[in-house]
């Protein structure tokens, strides 16, 4: 309530319930607030009514009016409050011009749960390392991790101790608000029993292409070689997860499924993600079906029909198994792989030339991804996972489906949006990459330019680096209502389509393309998932980190080789055996980005996440 008086307040509201007025009379006599002559309610200027937002490094008094009035304070000006907290602040005189402030009193303190840490004796909170100095702190063993009430510092639970590996789990899920993740999943209805006449595709020979290790198969493909017609099957997931449900609702919190190194924590409850809506090998699966009958010679999609149908994938595949097959190594295959192989083969051939055109707008970017490897929660190796055939024969197959999809919805729809960077963003570029020895200058447009410095890297031995450096130079993609445009893909209309399993985006969309209908809340929806992808992203590398710095605080003095990746802040980030691993460097001499250095670990936080080295010079 108080908060949206003091809104009212501030926006020279000129009626007031009786119980408001009660509560504006409170603060006139602390001399908080003053009645003007004309009966209106305006704040004192010496004073500021805020909402406390607590970041890692940083406390701001978030404006109840505009974020351009923000005010960053110091953690020691909190006095008792926390995130969340309604509070009052009085603004401190600050002879350099920017805006200071105090914070005096608070008005209304939400009544929450803080995660803490022994050390030295007292609490530590392990979101900010803001010390709460407490004689409860005495009670526990250094190291301790403890649930604890933000306003007495009471213990809500005890959750173990920082040395055991098992913690990072709860602790990455806590400090992202994604505890709840780890609720008793809802219960579904599964049944298979929908009225409508579906298209029976069982009798052709549908595959799924996955990791070694997936559990959800969203999509299976089949190519018809004659007709030259690509068949695109997603699970339809929107059949067992009805808008408005408490499925969908809680599908909607989540937005997406969160990766991690040794689970997925999945959008929907496993009887879903990983049976009834997973296109397993053997079983009939109902699906959302793309028919698309492709151009060879222009590569591109003559017409694409969308329909809802009943599938049998005849057989699940790794990456690692059809790349074997397109370089040729066949190994023993059964009456229905060979079927399969049949058209996989030609398929790759046909999408490595609608990919060749694809990368004459969009680009080519030579990216790795890093697989943690743990062994009793610790981390053991890292697998570094490169795109292969396998992977771009599927992709080509995905894009294909979405851009149709994009296609396909109303004027408002769901769109992916990727906007091109600023002339700001790729002048630095140009700058950063002169920098590194690669003579490079600007081009007519963003796109010429980027192609002009990726060809110029390609003979230097900086490509992979360089890619970094573009990409870094990008806006980044998200969900809009509006289509404009994928820049990085080169696509004038695109949607995800082809994941409803982990994304909520693609549930939606499914939803749209059946019903004809764009929900009212479509911008609340594009915003919410968009920044949840975002922030799942983050939780997945405070999780990676924190393990990182476990091994690293098990190999004390052991060297490593590593580039350097922020000139500004001295990192960098390990290329050889702990791919990925980023360091700080205490006795960094002003190399240039990504020279390669040999190090020795110097000391590892578990907490903080941050690894400290020394470079052998």
């Amino acid at each position: 309530m108080l908060k949206e008086l003091f809104i009212k307040i501030q926006t020279d509201c000129k009626t007031y319930s009786k119980s408001e007025l009660i509560e504006i009379e409170k603060f006139i006599k602390d001399e908080i607030i003053v009645k003007n002559e004309d009966n209106n309610y305006e704040l004192n200027s010496k004073y500021k009514v805020a909402m406390v937002s607590v970041g890692k490094n940083l406390v701001v008094l978030e404006d109840l009016i505009s974020e351009h009035k923000n005010i960053k304070i110091e953690f020691d000006d909190l006095n008792g409050a926390y995130d969340g907290d309604l509070v009052l602040a009085k603004r401190v005189f600050n002879p350099r011009s920017r805006t200071k402030a105090k914070i005096v009193k608070i008005l209304d303190g939400k009544k929450n749960d803080i995660l803490v840490y022994i050390k030295d004796k007292a609490f530590h909170t392990i979101k900010e390392d803001i010390t709460l100095e407490n004689k409860n702190a005495l009670k526990y063993n250094e190291g301790d991790v403890l649930l604890v009430d933000n306003k007495s510092l009471e213990l809500i639970k005890n959750l173990g101790n920082i040395e055991d590996p098992k913690i990072d789990e709860y602790i990455s899920l806590y400090l992202y608000k994604e505890i709840f993740r780890l609720d008793a999943p809802l219960e579904v209805d599964a049944s298979m029993n929908d009225p409508k006449q579906r298209v029976d595709l069982r009798d052709l020979y549908f595959c799924t292409i996955d990791p070694n290790s997936a559990k959800d198969h969203d999509d299976a493909i089949y190519f018809d070689k004659n007709e030259n017609i690509l068949y695109v099957a997603i699970a339809d997931v929107s059949y067992f997860v009805k808008e408005g449900s408490a499925l969908d609702k809680q599908a909607f919190l989540k937005s997406t499924s969160i990766y991690l190194p040794h689970k997925v924590l999945p959008m929907l409850p496993a009887a879903l993600s990983e049976d009834m809506c997973s296109l397993k090998e053997g079983v009939d699966r109902y699906s959302y079906v793309f028919k698309m009958h492709l151009d060879l010679q222009n590569q591109s999609v003559k017409k694409a029909e969308l329909f809802e149908a009943i599938i049998n994938s005849h057989k699940n595949f790794s990456y690692g198994r059809i790349d074997r097959v397109i370089e040729g190594h066949l190994d023993q295959y059964s009456k229905v792989e060979k079927e399969i192989f049949d058209y996989l083969i030609p398929l790759y051939e046909i999408t490595k030339k609608f990919r060749a055109k694809r990368l004459l707008k969009g680009y080519d970017f030579r990216t790795s991804e890093n697989r943690l490897k743990l062994k009793n929660s610790n981390l053991e190796s890292i697998d570094v996972e490169t795109s292969t055939a396998s992977h771009q024969l599927v992709e080509e197959c995905m894009l294909l489906a979405n851009i149709e999809a994009s296609k396909k919805v109303n004027t408002v729809g769901i769109y992916r949006i990727h906007e091109e960077p600023a002339f700001k963003a790729i002048s630095k570029l140009v700058d950063d990459v002169n920098i590194l020895g690669v003579n490079v200058k600007l081009q007519s447009d963003v796109h010429d330019t980027i192609l002009h410095i990726q060809q110029k890297a390609k003979v230097s031995m900086l490509s992979a680096e360089i890619d970094e450096l573009i990409i870094q130079s990008q806006t980044q993609a998200k969900y809009s209502s509006k289509n404009l445009g994928h820049f990085g893909l080169g696509f004038t209309s695109y949607s995800h389509f082809t994941s409803p399993i982990r994304r909520y985006s693609d549930l939606v969309l499914h939803r749209m393309l059946k019903t004809k209908q764009t929900p009212k809340d479509i911008d609340d929806i594009c915003s919410h998932i968009s920044l949840n992808e975002r922030k799942v992203d983050q939780l997945v590398w405070d999780f990676e980190d924190r393990k990182y710095a476990r091994w690293a605080a098990q190999h004390i003095d052991e060297e490593i080789k590593v580039k350097i990746v922020d000139t500004d802040k001295a990192r960098a980030v390990c290329y050889e055996k702990m791919f990925g691993m980023k360091v700080i460097l205490e006795n960094y001499k002003g190399q240039k980005l990504f020279t390669k250095l040999r190090v020795k670990i110097k000391s590892a936080d578990i907490v903080t996440k941050v690894i400290v080295a020394t470079v052998k010079y």
